[in-house]
Order: C-alpha cells, then structure tokens, then sequence
C-alpha cells in the first residue's frame, strides 16, 4: 500500500499543496515551521479522520479561512482508492473514500494503516499511564474494528457511571439499582477490552525485544509488562468492592481504564534508570514492532511516518534504521528533517528511490529525486 499523491487546501499554515510522492522514501526538509509536519499530519488524517498534533479540527484551519480539505490517492494490492477529508466551520467533517462518505468515522479506522514516530511519543515513557493505554488501543484498532467498537461503548459507560456518582454525592442520595445499570455495561465491555489487551501483548513482546536488540546491539535487556486490575480477580467483585470508594471519590475508580504497562530496562523502570539514548531507541522500538505486527495481521504494510527523525537517533543510529526500513519488508516512508543537505547524504546511500522536498512557508520550493544510480 503507497499514497501516490496528496492535495491540501487551507491545512494548518498549507494554503495549498499538492505532490506526487514515491512509493518508497518521501523526505520533507525545512526550518522550524516550514510546513513539513503539516504535510505528515495531512496523510495521518487521511487514515485516522484526526490530527496527530491537534484534535480540535477547528484550529487546524488555516489562518482566518473557513475549511480545509485533504485528499489522498491511494494504491492498495492493485486497487487505485481515494480518500477524502473535508471540514467546515460550523459544520460536520465529512470524509469519504471513493466518494462514499462514511456514516460513522471509527468505520474507516484500519483501512488504511499508518504508524507514527513523532517527538511527542516521549510522552509514552515519561507520561501518565493513559499514554500507554492509548498506543496499545490504537495498534489493536487498526485491525480489530470490534474492540475500537467496544472500546467507544466502555468510555460512554463509564462517562455515565462518572456522571451518575457525582450525581449522588450532590443530592446526597444513593441508589444501587441505577448504578448496576452501567457495572454490567463496564464488566462486558471490559473483560472483551483486557482479553484482547492480554492476547496483544502474547504475540507483540518477542517483536519488540527483536527491534531493540536489533537497535542497541543485542547489549541490553528490555521487557515490556501489562498490568490490570483484571488480572487478579472478577471484575463484578471488584466494582461491588469499590462501591464505597467511588462514592467517596465521586468517580470509578478499578476497571480496564486504570491498566498499565510497566516499560522495564534490566529490570528498572526504564522512566527513571534509562539513559536518554535507551529510552529513545525504546520508543522507536515500540514504533517498529507495531509496524511488523499490524503488517502481518492486516496483509499490507502500513505508511511508516518519522517527524523530526534526528530528534530521536544520532546520524549512525538514524542510517541503520533508514537501511531497515528500505528492506522489502518495509513499504512507503515518510521523514522529515530540518537539513536537506543532511537527509541529500543519507540516502544516497540506500539503494531505494527516495524524493526530496524541500519547504519554506508552506510551500514546497523544490524537489529532487534520489535514487540508487546518483
């Protein structure tokens, strides 16, 4: 699966943009707000109906304009598809592939399966734990609509569960029955959410230690952990158990929205004894095993996004990862970098054609391609 061409009206600062890209290597050079991570942010909406760098699509308007639009060609096992995103103040985002809008977005969730390696995924190391539930509930999403599904129904019942605690704390009243309502809500959705958690994390652990041995030298040893509540025990008892806390909390406080995972580096908690190098090379590692997983899974081989590679690798580091994914395995890449120059030298080395764009102020001011006869 490759984009062979993305047009944008009125994105971010991208007044309009419009490339025809490699199936292989696309690289997008420019200063500090050139653009670059605008054109990214366009093909990751295309297959997430959603900015990686802002959910409000409002503010991804373009400055005092009324809309964006994004469109994407797409050729998918021979299939040429196309997809299109538009949004209008005031009004619904409509998005359609093959000019069929959607009813439900969550429907076109996995079509199109991308992964992402931005400086924002720091947060899955040093943030709060709904961080890692939301990048292991994004990997299973992208091939398992049934738990995306269950996944929206669980947050809805819980919001009501919320709602309703608060509600008794306010008129100083409890009742059992009506809060039973949304437990039984919470126990079906939750045990399918922990069992396909669990089954994730059986089969996605050996591919991640395989890219970070791959990425220190085989030097290090690394483990990846789930932790939840469901583990040890019936999630009914346990609701029934916390009736009391939540009461005093005023909000639920044990289910699958409480789970965990523990990132470890000899293990130590890679948060606080990693070294700036490991928990890099830790994140890029989570980002390669989701890739390899989804690929095998879904019969295609997901877009492949590195945003500001050279935030997160030295230049050694960044060359071995780019001579990886040019292998067969890999399919279309997508990176941007702030030198030209810089990104020009690397692949002159990687037998793989690769365009380069360079931008300025939202505009794409040359492109060049390389490839293995330069």
């Amino acid at each position: 699966m490759h984009c062979r061409q993305v047009h944008v009206l009125q994105f971010k600062n991208l007044e309009e943009l419009k490339v025809v890209l490699s199936p292989k290597f696309n690289c997008f050079a420019g200063h500090n707000g050139a653009g670059k991570t605008n054109v990214l942010d366009a093909i990751y909406y295309l297959s997430f109906c959603k900015s990686f760098t802002n959910p409000v699509d409002t503010q991804n308007i373009r400055f005092e304009g009324d809309y964006f639009v994004i469109q994407g060609d797409y050729q998918v096992n021979g299939r040429e598809d196309s997809l299109y995103c538009g949004f209008k103040r005031g009004q619904r985002k409509v998005f359609k592939r093959n000019k069929k809008e959607y009813d439900r977005l969550s429907d076109h969730i996995g079509l199109y399966p991308l992964v992402l390696l931005s400086p924002a995924d720091a947060r899955l190391i040093l943030g709060g734990s709904d961080e890692r539930r939301k990048f292991v509930d994004g990997v299973i999403a992208q091939y398992n609509k049934e738990y995306l599904h269950q996944l929206i129904a669980y947050n809805k019942a819980l919001l009501q569960r919320n709602t309703l605690l608060k509600s008794f704390a306010e008129r100083r009243r409890f009742d059992a029955d009506a809060l039973e309502i949304w437990d039984e809500q919470l126990i079906t959705h939750g045990k399918y959410i922990h069992d396909k958690r669990q089954e994730f994390f059986t089969s996605f652990v050996p591919v991640f230690r395989k890219y970070y041995a791959f990425l220190s030298g085989g030097m290090e040893e690394t483990s990846l952990h789930y932790l939840s509540g469901l583990h040890d025990g019936d999630y009914r008892d346990q609701l029934q158990a916390a009736v009391e806390k939540d009461r005093i909390a005023q909000y639920t406080t044990v289910g699958i929205h409480k789970d965990e995972l523990s990132f470890l580096i000899h293990g130590e908690p890679i948060k606080r004894f990693g070294s700036q190098g490991q928990q890099k090379s830790f994140i890029v590692a989570l980002r390669l095993a989701q890739f390899s997983f989804t690929r095998e899974i879904k019969g295609v081989r997901p877009l492949l996004l590195f945003d500001d590679i050279f935030d997160k690798l030295d230049e050694s580091r960044v060359s071995q990862l780019m001579h990886l994914v040019s292998e067969e395995d890999f399919g279309q890449v997508f990176v941007t970098d702030t030198d030209s120059r810089r990104l020009e030298g690397l692949f002159r080395s990687i037998p793989s054609e690769c365009k380069i764009f360079t931008m300025e102020r939202g505009v794409v001011e040359s492109a060049r391609t390389l490839n293995a006869s330069n």
